[in-house]
């Protein structure tokens, strides 16, 4: 993985908002209706090359394919995976509202049964590839797009085995360690052709924070603690042989714009998240909730080698952030962990659900892409003098 030797390099976590076409083709065969298959095939192909060259356009020196052929940085897994045939009939569980006129304003805006959500996978047998074909396309994509293109570095992405767990219940598998199990021995092959198509491997775990308001609200800390770091045990028992320096690890809160009231503290989780076999590590860092824990590694001090990767724009507004703001933000990164430890980025993906309006314009997205690179240059002005 590539350090920012000269200058701050920048990338984003992911998923870009897709066509409109190809939102169709992908409800379409999300909701098991009638679709072309090579149409398909060819949309998303042509996507991604779009989205590459916008992310050229707009400054990037790492990029992706955008999850263009994803309904989601989850729910592909029942596209993908046997075992995941059934709908789960309760998607969004979690603790009594703190906000309940908040929350049924946001319900009426979009009712569970909305198709903009995408239909909710539910494990009920064993775990196994049907499309692994999928993830060599995705490959072969990317390849095609990045031909002539002057990019620094390219990467993919994968959803880890907790973030599985968080979002698709089982009622076949006895435990959460034998789900985990199950679907790391699985998703491990992802990782590997990731990796050995000489991409870097970002896998995504919201639920490593997350699931302590969703789904272990109740319980007490320690026992949080413990199911965190039995699902980050099964992760780096999937990347086991994958070299740290071609992974890096996605943690975040949810990338919603609500209360984020209960969110965990990231100086309670962080040791555990250092535990991911992974070379770098991208943490929101820019939102209102989470800006302020850049004061973390004042006193944590980022393992040697390692890289960080902080949110340093917003991710669920269309204010487009200030390239002066975000280069404050990497400067005072720079200082506790060292420039060459840091790549800029945002704090989540922007085409988190692709059936879902999108929060950020995507007019607006690219702006604020743009003011992260300049922030980014910025920045390295002050810290290359």
């Amino acid at each position: 993985m590539l350090r920012s030797t000269q200058r701050l390099l920048t990338t984003h976590i992911g998923s870009l908002p897709r066509p409109e076409d190809l939102r169709e083709l992908l409800l379409a065969r999300d909701q098991g209706q009638p679709y072309d298959q090579n149409a398909f095939s060819q949309r998303v192909k042509s996507a991604v090359a779009d989205v590459v060259d916008r992310q050229v356009a707009a400054g990037l020196d790492v990029v992706a394919d955008g999850e263009m052929g994803k309904n989601s940085f989850v729910n592909y897994v029942r596209d993908r995976l046997s075992g995941f045939e059934a709908v789960n009939p309760e998607p969004y569980p979690g603790p009594p509202e703190a906000f309940p006129g908040y929350a049924q304003t946001q319900l009426a805006q979009m009712p569970f049964n909305s198709a903009a959500r995408g239909t909710p996978p539910l494990n009920v047998g064993p775990i196994a590839w049907k499309r692994r074909d999928e993830v060599d396309a995705d490959i072969a994509n990317l390849k095609a797009a990045l031909q002539g293109k002057p990019v620094t570095e390219a990467f993919m992405t994968a959803v880890s085995p907790g973030q599985v767990l968080f979002t698709v219940p089982t009622r076949y598998y006895a435990s959460d360690e034998e789900y985990l199990y199950a679907l790391a021995e699985v998703l491990k092959d992802e990782y590997r052709a990731i990796v050995e198509a000489g991409f870097i491997l970002q896998v995504d775990s919201p639920d490593s924070p997350m699931m302590r308001n969703r789904q272990l609200w109740n319980v007490p800390w320690e026992e949080y603690r413990r199911h965190l770091a039995l699902r980050l045990d099964a992760l780096n028992y999937a990347l086991k042989g994958l070299p740290e320096d071609r992974i890096r690890f996605h943690v975040c809160w949810g990338n919603f714009e609500g209360p984020h009231q209960n969110d965990v503290a990231l100086a309670d989780i962080v040791d555990l998240v250092l535990a991911v076999n992974a070379g770098a590590y991208s943490i929101e860092g820019a939102n209102h909730r989470h800006a302020h824990e850049w004061e973390v590694w004042e006193e944590r001090r980022l393992p040697e080698g390692k890289i960080l990767i902080p949110g340093v724009i917003d991710t669920v507004s269309n204010f487009v952030d200030h390239p002066r703001l975000v280069a404050q933000r990497l400067i005072r990164y720079a200082q506790l962990v060292g420039r060459e430890n840091l790549i800029a980025a945002p704090d989540c993906g922007f085409g988190t659900f692709a059936f879902r309006p999108q929060r950020v314009h995507p007019e607006i997205m690219w702006a604020k892409f743009e003011a992260m690179v300049e922030g980014a240059r910025i920045a390295s002005q002050e810290l290359w003098p």
